[in-house]
């Protein structure tokens, strides 16, 4: 029978601790389970390669596909993003936080697990202040694939995600059930006009009043992300990312 992962309730007067027990865990290579406000994400530090392998081997998931990244605010791209283009900036004061993923021009030494080999970076910040802070705590950004194995359904509550995992996660944050639903949009804007890569949490007609360049991919590469041409059914994508 399998363990269950370790859970840690929310306690706001525990919070130093938490923010403590979760750097030690990814300083050195620890994979944990942060609420969002789509799906519990997979967190792991995204300037380590050791981290990044062990977080695509707990997914099953391919090694070409790019990871997302969850941030704390605009601020924190300086990190990851090459440049923020003035269409981002348009939607981050909008849409974030909130299920919105941009996909910037990427610095050029991020790990390649990160971009897929792409030249592109995908971010969010997520509408879960408890995830936010952790990564204000941090420094630096952390990894946002959903937690599910590849192919099977995002999970939303902190029991499923143990259950799933068991003692292969280090830690699980449970602050209530994540709201589920549609997954983030997700957005390119590295070319002109910008790309709508994905339809999710918020509609096409939203984007379009801010941006009406916004163009779609086409039908069959709907879940493919970071590439500068329309890609082929085959293409890298974030796949099943919240």
């Amino acid at each position: 029978m399998r363990r269950m992962g370790r859970i840690w309730t929310w306690r706001e007067e525990a919070a130093g601790a938490f923010w403590d027990e979760a750097r030690a865990i990814l300083k050195r290579n620890g994979v944990i389970a942060v609420p969002t406000e789509t799906f519990y994400a997979l967190g792991v530090n995204p300037f380590q390669e050791e981290a990044l392998d062990r977080l695509f081997a707990l997914k099953d998931r391919a090694p070409e596909k790019p990871v997302l990244l969850l941030v704390d605010g605009p601020g924190r791209l300086n990190q990851v993003a090459r440049e923020v283009p003035d269409l981002a900036r348009r939607l981050m004061k909008k849409f974030w936080p909130g299920p919105l993923t941009i996909i910037f021009p990427s610095l050029p030494h991020l790990p390649r697990r990160l971009t897929g080999g792409t030249g592109t970076i995908a971010v969010r910040q997520p509408r879960q202040a408890l995830t936010c802070r952790l990564i204000a705590a941090l420094g630096f950004p952390i990894t946002g694939t959903s937690a599910n194995r590849a192919g099977d359904r995002p999970l939303v509550r902190a029991d499923d995600v143990a259950r799933e995992f068991g003692d292969h996660l280090d830690l699980i944050l449970e602050a209530g059930p994540c709201p589920g639903g549609l997954p983030s949009t997700i957005v390119d804007v590295t070319s002109l006009p910008p790309r709508l890569v994905r339809a999710g949490a918020i509609a096409a007609a939203e984007l379009a009043g801010i941006m009406p360049e916004l163009i779609s991919c086409p039908a069959n590469a709907s879940k493919n992300v970071g590439l500068k041409n329309s890609p082929s059914p085959g293409g890298r994508g974030l796949g099943e990312e919240g």
